[in-house]
């Protein structure tokens, strides 16, 4: 980390405090100052981890085991603060040159971002969305995560604290399918990469999500001497929904790969394999319940959205065959495939409401519903789809128009009821609008939900709008790639109203 400070008139005293805990802030470690050929620098260790700052000026030790100084900066002085992590057993990385790194920096993510095309409205946006994704890609292993943050609260002082810095596969996936969209394939192909390496292997062991570099084991512990944010306890550690079975996931990643072999990527040896471990994945799970997309904590059940990713999946595979040749049981995929659509167009619609609910035989809605014509289900205006938006906008928007996942009261999630709106459920209702015409309301929607980023255009999970703010773990690659997404299906309806008046 790095910070530079510089006077730019008159004269400022600048304070500095430095406070170095290991161990999620159980762990004090032994700091001591050292000297270098970079000159003098303070060193912390504890066990394998080890800090060093190097200043323009250190702190000196203060109470509590913290260090404080204080120092003044003038009218054209430059200070530079450096704070570098490694091992403690290796050998402290050396000091950087600030100025030359910052340039390279700024030359990196302006040369990265300059390969957007601008696409009409909400350019700035969509670029700083498409920033936000590549930041949350590791460099080196391509693995995308959800979030960078843990136990950000999406209910203040309650319980829904969950640590997001795993890469899920359904929000991988659907971060490749928002920056392909865009021209990135380098990094659609890096992703591609990642997913190969963490799912190989059997296709029983296929997990919803992986660590950053393909990690299996991601237990749930919490800390239990930390308060959290805004008393909002527990602070999780690892995620326990690693274990659960979410039907939906290898959905969402073949529709992505099918995807990237639409713009002309080749499967190589490696790939189509895997995608049909995929697939017997889906038939060895065809009778089996889950969790769903919002990682329920209660009882297992056929939720309408999952069982529709699964006919993606089988959708996608018949596709690769028919259309490009790869081998595969085609007829028995097609099999699969079309007694799934048949038996949600009989279990997941429910004739007396006029809409697809969020279980099987149930009558509760989920926004999850709007993501059936996406995929191809349906058509955007088909009645049945149609119908269930109305249902949606009847039981899910909130005062200020937000659209809730689904009616914690009434629906067994094994939490306590309440929470704020999902900014991802309220773009795709932005989606759907632009899809079906009703475009002023689009964008009234979607002014409101950019507006609740902060300065820098960063979104969080959720926004608590009775109190304007932010919540849930920041920034949300969902929010972000469902902003590209609702930004895309605008543009695509002015495009179309431009074409259509001549």
């Amino acid at each position: 980390m790095i910070r530079r400070i510089q006077g730019v008139t008159g004269q400022v005293l600048m304070r500095q405090e430095l406070e170095l805990r290991f161990g999620y802030g159980k762990i004090v470690p032994w700091v001591r100052r050292i000297h270098d050929d970079d000159g003098e620098a303070l060193l912390a260790v504890a066990g394998p981890q080890a800090v060093m700052l190097r200043a323009d000026g250190l702190p000196q030790a203060g109470p509590d085991y913290s260090h404080v100084g204080e120092f003044k900066v003038e009218a054209g002085q430059t200070f530079d603060l450096q704070l570098h992590s490694f091992s403690s057993h290796s050998m402290p990385p050396p000091a950087l040159d600030v100025g030359r790194a910052l340039k390279a920096t700024s030359r990196y993510w302006t040369s990265w971002s300059s390969n957007y095309l601008p696409q009409g409205n909400y350019d700035t946006e969509v670029e700083r969305s498409l920033l936000v994704l590549r930041a949350l890609t590791h460099e080196k292993t391509g693995g995308i995560v959800a979030a960078p943050t843990t136990s950000l609260p999406e209910q203040f002082g309650g319980e829904r604290n969950w640590d997001y810095r795993y890469c899920w596969l359904r929000d991988a996936a659907l971060t490749l399918e928002a920056m392909m969209t865009h021209g990135f394939q380098q990094e659609a192909l890096y992703w591609r990469n990642w997913l190969l390496r963490a799912i190989a292997g059997d296709p029983h062991d296929l997990q919803i999500m992986y660590g950053i570099a393909g990690e299996r084991e991601l237990h749930e512990r919490v800390l239990s001497h930390l308060p959290g944010y805004n008393g909002s306890a527990p602070v999780r550690v690892g995620n326990g929904a690693v274990d659960q079975y979410q039907g939906d996931v290898v959905g969402e990643v073949m529709v992505a790969l099918a995807k990237l072999r639409n713009q002309g990527v080749h499967e190589d040896h490696f790939s189509w394999p895997l995608q049909r471990n995929i697939l017997l994945f889906v038939e060895n799970n065809i009778e089996r319940k889950d969790h769903g997309i919002w990682e329920m904590r209660g009882e297992k059940r056929d939720f309408t959205h999952s069982r529709v990713m699964m006919w993606a999946a089988m959708e996608c595979g018949v596709r690769a065959v028919q259309e490009y040749g790869l081998d595969g049981p085609v007829g028995r995929w097609a099999e699969i495939r079309d007694g799934l659509r048949t038996e949600i167009l009989e279990q997941g619609f429910n004739s007396t409401i006029n809409s697809f609910t969020q279980t099987y035989g149930g009558t509760e809605v989920d926004a999850s519903l709007l993501v059936l014509p996406q995929v191809g289900f349906l058509a955007y205006d088909d009645e049945r789809i149609l119908g269930t938006v109305s249902r949606l906008e009847r039981d899910l928007l909130d005062e200020a128009g937000l659209l809730m996942r689904y009616r914690t009261e009434a629906c067994l999630d094994g939490l306590e009821p309440g929470e704020h709106p999902f900014m991802a459920c309220s773009f795709w209702l932005v989606e759907q609008y632009a899809r079906t015409g009703r475009i002023a309301e689009a964008k009234t929607l979607m002014d409101r939900l950019i507006g609740y980023g902060n300065d820098l255009g960063l979104l969080s999970e959720e926004y608590d709008t009775s109190s304007h703010r932010m919540a849930g773990n920041y920034p949300q690659a969902f929010s972000h790639l469902t902003l590209i997404r609702a930004a895309d299906a605008l543009n695509g309806a002015a495009r179309d109203a431009k074409t259509a008046t001549g």
